[in-house]
């Protein structure tokens, strides 16, 4: 029987080689599907656990990027069992790095930790202009937007492209995460809520939905 509070812990601490075989024999012992999605649920836990660690300054940017890894491999060994590799999609978020900006390692961090919690993700990349984003929010009814942005200039192009949503009637949650913002730029921007730390922004996309 896999023990989900041991598979948390490994994932928390990233030890690649304990959680794939505490995986792979969990496999091959022919679990159901709601013990499967346990499993899931105690990988989570884990990538949890280091954004904690994270935040506290324990873990560094490589570690998160390397626990979004280890996070899709553990999802992909446990496909098999997940109702014939399908789950239904938590939601849908649209994300990008903001028009004028090129940075992309915190966006692709969320990127994993969202997908990870079953979320589809709509990567449009950096540098994205707000037409990009009104353009796929309309093609996606009700989906989550979210914003990256690394420079100070990234503030100006987040409330442009939550303007031109708003221009556009488009009515979904926008969330803005990256260095620069606080409180205060996000109601700046006009953005529902902002991060600066991924697996929070996970948590928060997870309340919308």
């Amino acid at each position: 029987m896999l023990d989900l509070k041991v598979l948390t812990q490994a994932v928390g601490d990233l030890e690649e080689e304990e959680v794939m075989d505490l995986l792979n024999e969990f496999v091959e012992s022919n679990p159901s599907e709601p013990e499967a999605q346990q499993a899931v649920a105690a990988c989570q836990g884990g990538m949890a656990i280091v954004g904690d660690l994270f935040e506290k300054g324990e873990y560094f940017v490589g570690d998160l990027i390397f626990a979004g890894e280890l996070l899709t491999e553990a999802i992909n060994v446990l496909k098999p069992v997940l109702a014939s590799g399908e789950t239904a999609a938590a939601g849908t978020i649209i994300i990008g790095t903001v028009h004028g900006d090129l940075h992309d390692i915190g966006k692709n961090i969320f990127k994993s930790m969202s997908e990870a919690a079953g979320f589809q993700v709509i990567d449009l990349g950096i540098d994205v202009a707000p037409e990009m984003f009104v353009e796929k929010a309309k093609e996606n009814e009700h989906c989550i937007i979210g914003m990256s942005g690394v420079l100070t200039l990234a503030i100006d192009s987040m409330k442009e492209t939550v303007d031109a949503l708003k221009a556009a009637g488009i009515d979904s949650k926008v969330i803005i995460g990256g260095n620069p913002v606080t409180q205060e730029s996000c109601e700046f921007v006009g953005a529902d809520k902002f991060t600066t730390n991924a697996a929070e922004g996970v948590k928060i996309c997870q309340t919308w939905v």
